[in-house]
This record gives C-alpha cells, structure tokens and sequence, in this order.
C-alpha cells in the first residue's frame, strides 16, 4: 500500500491540513476557520481550545476526502511567536497572546535597556520587538502576575497541538528562533538571556529537530483524529520556515515573498549571521545546517480582509 503524510499548520486565522503521497502529490486539503479575539486596541489572542477543536474538523475532513485512515507521519506548522501558558497540570492559563499581539511595548523597552542591542545580538540574534514571544511573557509577568506564579510551561502554537497529540512538550528550532529566548547560532536556549530576565528555564520545553520524532500520537488523540495509535509526529517548522521547505526555498541564492495574515520574505542562508543593525530577523531553518533572514509586516492579508469588509462590504462585492 502507498504511504501517505498529513500536515498541520495552525494559523492564525484558520487551521489548515494537507495529505500528501509518497511522490509530494496533494490527495486531500482541507482547513477550519477561525477568530480572532481583540480585548483592546493593539491586543490580539485566541483560545488554545479553538486550534485543537478546528485540527480535529480540518484532519477528519482532509482524511476523508483523501480517502486515509492511516498516515506514515505527521508534520506540524504553526503561527509563530504566540505563547501558550500552562499550570503544572497541563492547563492553559489565559489565551493565546498572538505575534500580531502589540502591546508589550515597554517589556521590549525593559529588554533592550536590560541587555543592550549588543547583548541580544550575541544572545538571541535578534532584537527586541513586540512580536516576538518573551516580551509577551513579561507582560503577563507585569500586569498579571497570580497567572504568572503559575506559569510551569511555556509552548508555542503548533508545540500545544504536538503536546494534545503525543503528550509529549517540544519545540523546534524554527519555532524556538522567535521566543527571543533562543540561541540562534548555537542551537540552544539561551542560558545567560534566560538569567538576565530572570525566568525560570524549566518553563522551556526540549529541543527536537525538524525531521526527528517528538512523539507519537496517544490512543486517546488517535481515536479524536481518526488516526492510528502510535504516528510518530516529528518536530516540524515555524510557519514562515515550512513554506520555504515546501517551495523549496532552501538554499542561499533562492527567496520567497509570501502574503498571509503578515507579510514576510525570507532568504536562506547557510551560516548564522546577525545583522548588525538588527533590521532584520536572523532565525534556524527548518532543514539541517541551514538558516534564513526575514522582513516581516505584521498586517498584510489582514489589511485587505479588512479593506474588503469595511469599504467593499463583508462579500467583497460593490
């Protein structure tokens, strides 16, 4: 019998699923939408249980159209930067604070003045800006701090779906790139960033590779999914880094501009580098060996939805 591979990605305003056959070839796509919730101005979250409940519709429904049961193994994909707090018994504590999420303004200021752009540079690569995940961390520190005393677990979109999947609580290097907590030359959590923010690194889960399995799917997820006990699901790529994969946009010398919710082009290149001015992004890719730069708008396709509903009418007619 030919295998078949299912991907995940959980995006930020839909969950979207794909099968594909052992040659690449699409059998089956499928995707459940979902919102946004925006509290305040510049304040952007979704509930964690949104994702689960709409990757459940989205790989029932892909599975059924490819024809599948059973897949050889999973890869998931995520929105970036979005944290997800949980209890020390697995619960999440508050929703989701999105990358799109702007208001850890002065937690970025309170980063930057703490380190230095020297110190980010040689700590995380990367500078402190509202988007990125440990300023959201901060704020939640900040301004809610009985939710933060009992923060034991700190996950990243596509990680707290791996986790409901496989029990299992695991990042990748793509994904770990963006927390602003992660050494991207080294591979690593960065130890000497974690102190200087006093955090607790237990928070922070194990390191998998792209490739590698980070678990396999529980009996319990299994029979939700309407999958086969025991899938192995590997470590997968941010969203950004997984689209390069799949327009094979691998290698330095190649480029892909890509519009979603954000807008970002990425360019691979094969060995850290920094941009001294810190303008850009420098993370892990999601292939071994390799890393790629990013620009980055945070409203792209978001802008036209909403150019569309308020001056064309929500059909997009007239």
């Amino acid at each position: 019998m030919p295998q078949h591979y299912l991907g995940i990605d959980i995006g930020t305003t839909a969950v979207k699923a794909l099968v594909v056959d052992e040659s690449g070839s699409v059998v089956g796509d499928a995707e459940s939408p979902q919102e946004l919730s925006v509290p305040q101005p510049g304040w952007v979250e979704q509930n964690p249980s949104y994702w689960w409940q709409c990757t459940i519709d989205a790989v029932r429904a892909v599975c059924a159209q490819a024809g599948v049961s059973d897949v050889a193994a999973i890869g998931l994909s995520g929105q970036m930067h979005s944290s997800v707090l949980l209890d020390e018994a697995d619960n999440v504590l508050r929703p989701a604070i999105l990358w799109n999420d702007v208001r850890t303004t002065a937690q970025c200021r309170y980063i930057t003045d703490k380190v230095g752009d020297a110190g980010l540079r040689r700590m995380v690569g990367n500078p402190a800006l509202e988007g990125f995940t440990s300023p959201k961390l901060l704020w939640v520190r900040d301004e809610e701090p009985d939710v933060f005393d009992e923060v034991r677990t700190l996950l990243l979109a596509k990680d707290y779906i791996r986790l409901l999947m496989t029990g299992e609580k695991a990042m990748e290097p793509s994904d770990a790139a963006g927390t602003l907590l992660f050494d991207v030359v080294n591979g690593c959590w960065s130890e000497e960033m974690v102190r200087a923010l006093e955090l607790d690194a237990s928070i922070l889960p194990w390191v998998v590779g792209p490739a590698s399995i980070s678990g396999r799917l529980t009996s319990d997820a299994a029979d939700t999914l309407g999958l086969r006990a025991g899938t192995p699901v590997v470590g997968g790529g941010a969203d950004n880094a997984a689209a390069s994969v799949g327009s094979g946009v691998v290698v330095e010398g190649t480029m892909q501009s890509s519009i979603g919710t954000s807008g970002a082009v990425v360019a691979p290149i094969g060995r850290p580098r920094v941009d001294p001015g810190m303008r850009i992004h420098s993370f892990n890719h999601a292939v071994p060996d390799m890393w790629y730069l990013m620009g980055v708008v945070l409203s792209a396709g978001a802008a036209l939805g909403w150019f569309r509903r308020v001056l064309l009418g929500t059909d997009g007619v007239g």
